[in-house]
C-alpha cells in the first residue's frame, strides 16, 4: 500500500525565484505543561511549474521527491489570491 504524501496550506513570501516560491506555513498547538497556544512558523520551498502565485497568496504545497538541495515541495493549488 502505498503512503499519503503530506499537504500543508500556507502563505507565499517570496516568488523571486524560477519556478520556486517560498512558502510560510504556521502551525498552533498547546504547549504540554502551560496550556499555552503556541504559534510555530516554518517556511518551505516548493516548485511552481508555471509561476503562477505571487506573493500574498495562499497556496496548498504537497510532499514530493527532492528536486533540490532544499525543495522537496510542489505548489498544488492556489487556495486564494492576494489583491
Amino acid at each position: 500500500m502505498r503512503e499519503q504524501r503530506k499537504v500543508l496550506t500556507g502563505q507565499v513570501v517570496s516568488d523571486k525565484m524560477e519556478k520556486t516560491v517560498v512558502v510560510l506555513v504556521k502551525r498552533q498547538h498547546r504547549h504540554r505543561i502551560y496550556g499555552k497556544v503556541i504559534t510555530t512558523s516554518k517556511k518551505y520551498k516548493a516548485h511552481d511549474e508555471d509561476n503562477a502565485s505571487r506573493a500574498g497568496d495562499i497556496v496548498q504545497i504537497r510532499e514530493c521527491r527532492p528536486m533540490s538541495r532544499d525543495k522537496h515541495w510542489v505548489v498544488t493549488d492556489i487556495v486564494n489570491r492576494a489583491e
